[in-house]
């Protein structure tokens, strides 16, 4: 396992989980990913990056929510967990993600390549 491996395993453990409404996609659009996150997912043609960008949308977004949930990067497991990603529709999880982790996680993400997805 790599260093950021190790780094991305890490901070996953430190982002509480909650329920989503289901149905609910509306913090799903495109993002970037860490390329050792990226590297995990499926591949996707080109052509389908294209179509979702051109949705503001993720490639991975499918008829039944994310296709890669238990995989999903970083930045899409902080949404609704921070005040500064809120859910937009009022879900959060007991406790919200400490701010500290928050703060290492987003300078993580711009000290590491970063993939559009």
């Amino acid at each position: 396992m790599t260093k950021n491996s190790q780094i991305i395993h890490f901070y996953r453990k430190h982002i509480p989980a909650f329920e989503c409404v289901p149905g609910c996609h509306d913090c799903c659009g495109p993002v970037t990913a860490s390329s050792e996150e990226v590297a995990k997912l499926p591949i996707k043609t080109e052509a389908e990056h294209k179509v979702a960008l051109a949705q503001y949308s993720c490639p991975y977004l499918g008829k039944n929510g994310c296709e890669v949930y238990g995989d999903r990067p970083l930045i899409c497991r902080l949404f609704g967990t921070t005040p500064s990603l809120p859910c937009p529709n009022g879900k959060r999880p007991i406790e919200l993600t400490d701010p500290k982790i928050e703060l290492q996680i987003h300078q993580f993400l711009t000290e590491t390549r970063q993939v559009l997805l």
